[in-house]
């Protein structure tokens, strides 16, 4: 039995917030890669694009699909082949076009996607493009003709711009001379067994692999280093081999986390506020963005190291629109997304890792005493609840603090609830029947008691 083709409605659970993605082939397949190509090229004009895959089996024929659709309306496809998705934000940004990357992220292996940008990595997301995408698409599936050829048609050609890329990183973070460290990578079978080697090749690091080997079927584990289990092996080998640091990236190597000397996580807004403090030494005063789930411990820091904090919803549609909007030289994210006015306002694990890797050799202590000067609350980490009425449980969650002496909501997305030294935020996910609970306070118990009151109400 064959699986049916998705219908064209299908396109609104496809479409996500600030990507498409879904199982390959039940929700995604070549013909709706083909139109959502052409859709593409029609919506942001382009005479030409650059496109890039991860190492997922279903990759190349969505790539190539999305190819022979774009260029069906006249544009030519540079196609830089096997990628990270900062490496393809690199492409958009050395070759000034428009850029689509296909890859799931951290998904598991039955999944795929596409992240799409314009001319120079400006996102592409709901508000700025991709529910146009999305109709004209769609539109095109219903009635296959909707969306006409071209009267010549675009060409494809491939360059690889690996090496480009890497050469890009090394010139925004001098690593060269520092001290020697020892490093252990975990790339999860992902995209940063491909990039790592080159971008660390000949500088002073001696680097432990683990899972280099690109396999979309993740053999070893998922490649989601956001959640705890994932990162194990590589906390127990920065201990075995005795390692300065570990690094984990994610599935299209666009995350990264980082593990310190005692096989400790370091918490993604530590992270960011380390590279906020060394990008505020080179732009005094300057705007960094944190979205709102990051640590309080951030502006914080930003403020006293004289920036200016600017908070935002999460997603990266919304931060790079922010740093746009203020001119922001940097933002960091609690899922460990870390973006640079430097490299055309989009996110790269590899250049946070970097700056991480900077400040560790430019001086002689250990990490963990590093990133402890950055390190100032107790926090829960994301908590998902699976719930069938995502408003009628988060309006219980209102009810029970609403009111209440101290006690400050916000809306800014989902919603925020703080009181004095706590806060906590319960938001929706945008593609899951989940709520998604953050909360951080001054102390581990602190956070206990809140987490567990919430949960009572959420999963009640």
């Amino acid at each position: 039995m064959t699986t049916p083709h998705p219908t064209a409605g299908d396109l609104t659970h496809l479409v996500k917030a600030y990507d498409v993605r879904g199982v390959v082939p039940d929700q995604l397949d070549e013909r709706i890669a083909e139109a959502v190509g052409a859709a593409f090229v029609r919506i942001t004009g382009a005479t030409a694009i650059t496109v890039g895959w991860d190492m997922r089996p279903s990759s190349p024929a969505l790539s190539a699909a999305f190819s022979r659709g774009a260029a069906s309306q006249g544009a030519d496809v540079v196609q830089i082949g096997l990628a990270s998705t900062d490496q393809l934000y690199f492409a958009s940004g050395h070759l000034d076009l428009p850029g689509a990357m296909f890859t799931a992220s951290h998904n598991p292996a039955k999944y795929n996607g596409i992240k799409m940008c314009r001319a120079a990595a400006a996102p592409v997301g709901q508000d700025t493009g991709l529910s146009e995408i999305r109709e004209l698409a769609a539109r095109e599936l219903a009635e296959p003709g909707t969306i006409a050829p071209a009267a010549t048609q675009g060409t494809v050609t491939q360059q690889d711009l690996l090496t480009a890329y890497a050469d890009h990183l090394r010139t925004l973070v001098d690593i060269t001379g520092n001290r020697r460290l020892k490093v252990v990578v975990d790339a999860g079978n992902g995209m940063g067994g491909h990039t790592v080697p080159v971008v660390f090749d000949g500088l002073p690091l001696d680097v432990v692999p683990m899972y280099f080997e690109l396999d979309g079927s993740f053999p070893n584990h998922e490649a989601n280093p956001l959640d705890p289990k994932n990162i194990v092996d590589l906390q127990k080998k920065v201990v075995e081999v005795g390692a300065d640091l570990g690094l984990a990236f994610d599935g299209d190597a666009d995350r990264c986390f980082v593990v310190d000397e005692r096989g400790e996580p370091v918490p993604p807004s530590s992270v960011t506020a380390l590279v906020a403090v060394r990008e505020l030494a080179k732009h005094p005063g300057a705007s960094i963005i944190h979205n709102l789930i990051t640590s309080q411990s951030v502006p914080e820091i930003v403020r006293e190291h004289g920036g200016v904090p600017v908070r935002t919803r999460v997603g990266h549609s919304f931060i790079k629109q922010m740093m746009a909007e203020t001119g922001a030289v940097f933002g960091g994210e609690h899922s460990a997304h870390y973006y640079f006015a430097d490299f055309w306002k989009a996110d790269t694990g590899m250049l946070a890792a970097m700056h991480v890797l900077a400040a560790l050799g430019e001086q002689p202590g250990p990490l963990s005493e590093l990133v402890a000067q950055y390190t100032r609350y107790a926090a829960s980490g994301e908590i998902n609840s699976e719930v069938a009425d995502q408003a009628g449980r988060a309006a219980a969650v209102r009810a029970a603090y609403e009111g209440k002496p101290g006690i400050g909501i916000d809306d800014l997305d989902g919603m925020t609830i703080a009181g004095d030294g706590w806060w906590f935020n319960l938001r929706p996910s945008n593609t899951e029947p989940l709520l998604r609970l953050n909360v951080e306070a001054r102390t581990p118990e602190e956070v206990a008691a809140i987490r567990d009151a919430v949960l009572a109400i959420v999963r009640a």
